[in-house]
């Protein structure tokens, strides 16, 4: 399917500020409400969105035959469900409605009133259900400074890391959109001159700087996805916030892996950006070696080259730039990713997600958390108002962003803003 909406001459005639990462080339997908209309779905355009629910009800999709309703509903499960080519065609007529030569929409007054809401009047909610999550490890930057610090720097990567993308099961239930506050998490924690543990709210939390792929299409228990079929599967991507409590995950993680560490909470930006929408920024990934086995092994660009960063905002101050990145340092790919979850069998199903692993490069300032950072408390981080930060206090605000770059086309994710409140 020719995929008209990424044609970087095209412009609205929806007014997109030139900072904006919500040009009519991106057209990502949310969930939103105002004091006026019920959850639905919406796409951002500039700084408005636009409320499909409105033009699907009125007639503007009545070539694509999308089923009734299936814009008015709290998660857009059922949406992208509807597979990748259906979805296409849709954000393709989105991009047809608003170029700046069509007047379909744009001289419609009464409509466009209607169909466009500021954004500055909604509230952003989770964009899907997640009936499942899968975090993965796949930095080899990152997990070799973890492995560095906590084993044998001569041995930090163990040795089934280069031969497969590390995973583990996460917990769907905690997963929140940007602009929730969390608590800090309490648990078990062993201080190193302690001969008991202790329990009590965690003294080291962390970020982890993330990208998560959300699945659009499920496959039956034990049929394999390859890494050919993957592209097919996955929807979209969103900005990941992996939070981590460091002390309580020393102690707890051998030897079945995080736990209570983990499971507390993780934030996302709550605009999914297609992959069609990101076709144009696909780059070369990094030489794998030793070569991997035939299930992993794959054809064409498969990592994105999207800038990240994090910054920290302490309460009543100025934020801080925290950490610069690219999610193109990846060493294992979303295709080996989803090939490797699902060569056993493992079905997947619509709106199952499937975070990254912390993202890394090489240089101190694109380490992606705290304790890279911070270097395991050694190397203090100050802010902007004077005081230090090693790991994340109450109060402290930590905001996420990235956006990809191509032809002078910003495609932007938006924000990951959570701040972190006292434990209970």
């Amino acid at each position: 399917m020719s995929i008209n909406a990424n044609n970087p001459s095209l412009k609205s005639w929806v007014n997109v500020p030139e900072d904006s990462g919500f040009p009519i080339q991106n057209l990502p997908f949310g969930i939103f409400r105002t004091s006026y209309l019920e959850p639905g779905a919406g796409i951002a355009i500039g700084e408005y969105i636009l409320d499909l629910t409105y033009l699907h009800e009125n007639g503007f999709f009545s070539e694509l035959k999308l089923p009734r309703g299936v814009f008015n509903q709290k998660y857009l499960n059922d949406f992208i469900a509807l597979g990748r080519e259906k979805t296409g065609k849709v954000r393709n007529r989105i991009a047809e409605l608003l170029w700046e030569e069509n007047a379909e929409l744009r001289d419609n007054k009464p409509a466009r009133e209607l169909a466009l809401i500021p954004m500055a009047e909604a509230e952003m909610l989770m964009p899907v259900s997640v009936p499942n999550y899968t975090d993965f490890y796949s930095s080899i930057e990152h997990a070799t400074n973890v492995g560095t610090m906590f084993r044998d720097p001569e041995n930090a990567l163990l040795p089934n890391w280069r031969h497969l993308p590390v995973g583990y099961h996460g917990r769907a239930s905690s997963i929140v959109p940007s602009g929730v506050a969390i608590h800090r998490p309490k648990g078990q924690t062993k201080p190193p001159e302690a001969d008991q543990p202790v329990f009590g709210p965690t003294k080291r939390l962390d970020f982890e700087l993330e990208m998560a792929f959300i699945t659009g299409k499920e496959s039956r228990l034990g049929n394999p996805v390859s890494t050919q079929e993957a592209d097919e599967y996955i929807f979209g991507f969103v900005i990941f916030n992996d939070w981590s409590a460091r002390d309580i995950q020393v102690w707890e993680y051998v030897p079945l892996g995080p736990f209570l560490a983990k499971n507390f909470a993780s934030s996302i930006s709550p605009w999914i950006v297609t992959l069609d929408a990101l076709e144009p920024c696909r780059v070369e990934g990094p030489e794998q070696e030793p070569g991997v086995l035939p299930y992993l092994r794959y054809e064409g660009k498969k990592n994105f080259d999207i800038e990240l960063e994090v910054a920290v905002r302490p309460e009543g101050s100025q934020e801080t730039r925290v950490c610069q990145t690219n999610f193109r340092y990846m060493y294992w790919n979303v295709n080996q990713q989803l090939a490797h979850h699902t060569v056993n069998g493992c079905n997947i199903r619509v709106g199952d997600m499937y975070a990254s692993g912390t993202i890394s490069g090489k240089d101190p300032s694109s380490y992606g958390s705290m304790l890279e950072i911070a270097w395991k408390g050694t190397k203090p981080v100050r802010m902007s108002d004077g005081s230090e930060r090693v790991f994340i206090e109450d109060g402290d605000e930590v905001i996420m962003r990235g956006y990809a770059g191509r032809d002078g086309v910003r495609i932007g994710f938006g924000e990951v803003r959570t701040k972190v409140l006292p434990a209970k």
